[in-house]
């Protein structure tokens, strides 16, 4: 099978694991660092294709287990970028994180400062627990079918295969971060066995769909906030290999201490072989793509960019602002003075746009969520665009420190 996925380092900061590349696969070149939007239903909600190469976005995100049952159909279209028309380059997560949460009702708490809320939830919702975790998979009751379900690393890479993204994820469990250490360590050798299991059907796909593109497959690492356990994980799936067949690339998972997660990650990547992209899980605000960035990871994901958007959540250089603020009301300002965004460059003004977003008529107000999400998602993707030129020029420490003097209100 033909094999057009590479990675492909252009500049490395001396200093630290930061380093500018480019990933080549089937359907385009993504150039990193850079943010993958989030669509999580194959569509981003309230971006259609044409607004996304609009606002320079690389690649596209969805969500193996919300497109499980049009696995097919999308097989049949010729595959995720053609079925959402956005023929771009593509990824999809392996659904582990979704099997979890709805099966436990509990969400991804990444600030250790809710750390004693989780414990006392997960003991208060301990009987409500729907997803029973074991060597084979997790069982879960489908809220869709209402049907239990048992969701396999199999099961998982055969739906992925004929979404047909460039980029896909191993499945793994992802613990929360109030689970012990014990857990975690019984996770994680769970999750090994899950990341070879992937790999085996990765190979069995393949076979079977010789004449499709080829995709890539990421192994993720787990292993919380424990040295020990990250370690683990990036030296087990750095050496895993089936039948003459490795992983591509890798995903960072899991719940991060954020105040930790620079470190945390060098733990991994300074293990993880150098020539392999890396894709870091779930995060997109500022100081953890800078993290990220400065600890090797060369992409990224997060619905929070048009979630905010669309809750008048609004990113500018000097800071997120919450539109619907009373202060807003006469503010015939841009959302961002500074921002290339299509909604900045036409001037439409604060006070119009929170008056779109306050209005009862349903049309203005996906017109208003419309150009919102772009200008979030554009901010995002822009600071990556930038953070790639520092790197390529050498001058990463010092954009990093002036944008978050101002972004972060620092001394």
């Amino acid at each position: 099978m033909n094999k057009p996925f590479s990675f492909e380092i252009i500049a490395e900061m001396s200093g630290s694991l930061a380093r500018a590349g480019v990933i080549h696969t089937p359907h385009g070149d993504i150039e990193t660092p850079t943010f993958t939007v989030v669509g999580t239903h194959a569509d981003v909600k309230f971006l259609p294709p044409e607004n996304l190469r609009e606002i320079g976005v690389g690649a596209v995100l969805s969500n193996g287990y919300h497109l499980l049952r049009r696995a097919t159909m999308i097989d049949a279209a010729g595959g995720l970028a053609e079925f959402n028309a956005w023929r771009g380059p593509t990824l999809t997560d392996s659904g582990g994180f979704q099997v979890m949460s709805l099966g436990s009702g509990l969400g991804k708490i990444v600030s250790m400062d809710k750390k004693d809320e989780m414990i006392a939830e997960r003991k208060t919702r301990k009987e409500e627990r729907l997803a029973l975790v074991d060597d084979e998979g997790v069982e879960f009751r489908d809220p869709y079918s209402s049907r239990v379900i048992k969701f396999t690393p199999e099961m998982s890479i055969a739906a992925q295969h004929k979404i047909g993204a460039d980029v896909m994820m191993a499945f793994d469990e992802l613990t929360n971060i109030s689970d012990p250490y014990e857990y975690n360590f019984e996770s994680l050798e769970r999750t090994r066995k899950w990341a070879e299991r992937s790999l085996r059907e990765h190979i069995r796909q393949n076979n079977l769909r010789t004449k499709k593109p080829y995709q890539a497959l990421y192994g993720v690492l787990q292993g919380g906030h424990w040295r020990n356990l990250r370690e683990k994980a990036a030296r087990d799936l750095s050496a895993m290999c089936v039948d003459s067949v490795e992983f591509d690339g890798f995903g960072l998972g899991g719940a991060f201490e954020k105040e930790n997660l620079g470190e945390i990650l060098s733990w991994m990547t300074t293990i993880l072989p150098r020539e392999k992209p890396r894709h870091l899980l779930g995060l997109s605000k500022p100081d953890d793509i800078f993290a990220g960035v400065e600890n090797g990871c060369d992409t990224f994901d997060c619905v929070a960019p048009t979630r905010e958007a669309r809750h008048g959540k609004i990113y500018t250089l000097d800071g997120d602002i919450s539109l619907k603020r009373a202060e807003f009301a006469s503010d015939e300002r841009p959302l961002d003075a500074e921002c290339d965004c299509p909604t900045c460059c036409a001037r439409l003004s604060r006070r119009t746009l929170r008056e779109m977003l306050k209005s009862p008529d349903l049309e203005t107000r996906a017109k208003v969520f419309t150009l919102l999400s772009q200008h979030n998602v554009r901010f995002i993707v822009r600071l990556t665009e930038q953070i790639r030129a520092s790197i390529i020029e050498g001058n990463f420490a010092d954009f990093r420190a002036t944008f978050a003097k101002r972004y972060y209100h620092q001394q």
